[in-house]
């Protein structure tokens, strides 16, 4: 027989996994930040900074109010903990997963791929590149002289150094080892990465079964789709290692009514060490690239929430706004707000205000204490909020109420 998971637990499983089962810690230093990363298993990277840069907000949902450079001394430089690679996305990851990721990295240096056929043509580039490394230590591409180190074409306007460069911190002949204005420090693994993790990595089933191991720990309850995009990885390479786990007993078949592939029930796999929490009391901002929600079928599965990121839609036809954050209160995802921080005026603007359906009375109220969290963490003194969207007035009057 299958456990039956109903979807309300599925939820509450699934939020416990990624760390929302637990109080906020009085003083949030160095070991609740690794916490966070030890449970998540990375950190999306990304640009846009309009509020705060992506990497940055998963630890501030888990654990309140952090010092970001204190997450800065554990993401990057010569003494850090994490290294950036190609994981989900451009992601940090713990440096003692980098030997899991060899066979991505020889997926990308076979000749046939984009990223490997570019590296082969330019190779006597590359050659050099690593010959300035070893002579010159980390760098970034704009501190590199070379002819070819001239923006153009596509790309972005990057330069042949540039996208050798780029080609070959995904083969894993540099990595990055810090960012400088978010522009990439490059380095040869040997710079960077201690003896034990250079070489040959394991097999790639053996690597698969444990980033898949890995994912089931971070998701609590997962099918196969949720699995395989922890990692962006293949599916049938993930289907085989759900199999020996499951033979090993690290996953539990379940079942979950609603979930649904056709007019079957979705195969879904409880990890064993999974909490069932029979309730969850949170208030948290997620980020756009947080794990909770960056699988979009994962996110309308678990809480019934279509989501999807505006930065790339032109302003007149975008709904809810550039850089909307889902809102989580308890175990719901209850509104969205899109949120800028104004760091001249010393101000958060909410520049829209969204409820979901069905969200609760006391919506507006219980976001403000987020809200006013949020600013004192960005070093902002007031939250301003712009008039968009159906939750704008009540959010308004709550803080006008909270500041009488």
């Amino acid at each position: 027989m299958v456990d039956v998971v109903s979807p309300a637990l599925a939820r509450r499983i699934a939020l416990a996994a990624q760390g929302f089962a637990r109080p906020h810690p009085e003083a949030a230093g160095t070991r609740a930040l690794n916490g966070v990363i030890d449970r998540l298993g990375l950190l999306q990277i990304d640009s846009v900074n309009v509020f705060e840069r992506s990497h940055y907000l998963p630890a501030f949902s888990r654990v309140g109010h952090y010092d970001r450079g204190g997450l800065d001394r554990i993401t990057s430089g010569p003494k850090g903990r994490m290294v950036e690679y190609w994981a989900h996305q451009a992601a940090y990851i713990p440096r003692e997963l980098w030997p899991l990721f060899a066979f991505r990295r020889d997926e990308y240096r076979r000749s046939g791929s984009d990223w490997g056929g570019w590296v082969a043509e330019q190779r006597d580039l590359a050659v050099w590149l690593r010959a300035e490394l070893a002579a010159n230590g980390p760098m970034r591409a704009s501190e590199i002289e070379h002819d070819a180190n001239e923006r153009r074409g596509p790309w972005w306007g990057w330069s042949d150094v540039k996208r050798t460069l780029e080609m070959m911190f995904r083969t894993g002949d540099v990595i990055c080892v810090d960012r400088v204005r978010f522009e990439r420090v490059y380095a040869l693994p040997e710079q960077a990465l201690p003896a034990e993790l250079l070489g040959s990595g394991p097999s790639e089933a053996d690597a698969v079964r444990e980033l898949v191991a890995r994912a089931a720990a971070a998701q609590g309850i997962a099918t196969e789709a949720d699995l395989a995009d922890y990692w962006r990885m293949k599916r049938a390479p993930v289907r085989n290692a759900i199999a020996e786990l499951v033979d090993a007993g690290v996953l539990l078949p379940v079942e979950v009514p609603g979930w649904q592939t056709g007019s079957r029930p979705t195969p879904t796999w409880l990890h064993r060490d999974a909490h069932r929490p029979r309730r969850i009391e949170q208030l948290a901002l997620l980020s756009p690239f947080d794990p909770v929600v960056w699988f979009r079928p994962r996110t309308e599965r678990l809480f019934d929430f279509h989501y999807r990121i505006e930065i790339y839609t032109p302003e007149p036809d975008r709904k809810f706004g550039y850089y909307s954050l889902p809102v989580l209160v308890d175990d719901r995802v209850v509104a969205r707000v899109d949120l800028k921080s104004d760091r001249r005026a010393r101000t958060l603007r909410v520049q829209s205000a969204w409820s979901e359906p069905g969200a609760p009375a006391e919506t507006a109220a219980r976001l403000v204490p987020v809200l006013r969290r949020a600013a004192t963490w960005q070093g902002l003194d007031d939250v301003v909020v712009a008039g968009r969207g159906d939750l704008s007035a009540a959010l308004e009057s709550e803080l006008v109420a909270a500041a009488a």
